[in-house]
């Protein structure tokens, strides 16, 4: 009986514990964050308007400034895939203007590339 509870119980938390670690987390600025490769995590800002806020953070979750960095959005729109150009703003933040206003909620991809040239992509 121990054996089966113990065994059942390695079971449900190895089931349980991989979905939590990539499931898209609550961002400082309101809105989901999630890893962008090794070295980042990503969060998208979106508020029913066309602007669209990206924030940059490092493995550790410290804010990374956005000096030199650029990027992609591509994101879901009534159905319709709309891309965009990110371009830095002050402190750790990219912004874009999308061609129509992106609800809550919304999927699809951002693509951010360093000063350096690596590249880091977030699905959400």
């Amino acid at each position: 009986m121990r054996r089966s509870l113990l065994a059942l119980s390695l079971i449900v938390s190895m089931g349980t514990l991989p979905a939590h670690a990539h499931a898209p987390s609550p961002g400082p600025n309101g809105g989901l964050k999630v890893d962008a490769g090794a070295n980042h995590h990503i969060e998208l800002v979106v508020a029913g308007t066309e602007q669209v806020s990206v924030y940059l953070f490092d493995a550790a979750d410290q804010p990374v400034p956005a000096a030199g960095y650029s990027g992609n959005a591509i994101l879901l729109i009534d159905g319709s895939p709309q891309r965009f150009a990110l371009t830095p703003s002050e402190g750790n933040r990219l912004i874009g203007t999308s061609p129509a206003p992106v609800p809550q909620g919304a999927k699809g991809a951002v693509q951010v590339a360093a000063p350096d040239g690596t590249t880091a992509q977030a699905k959400f």
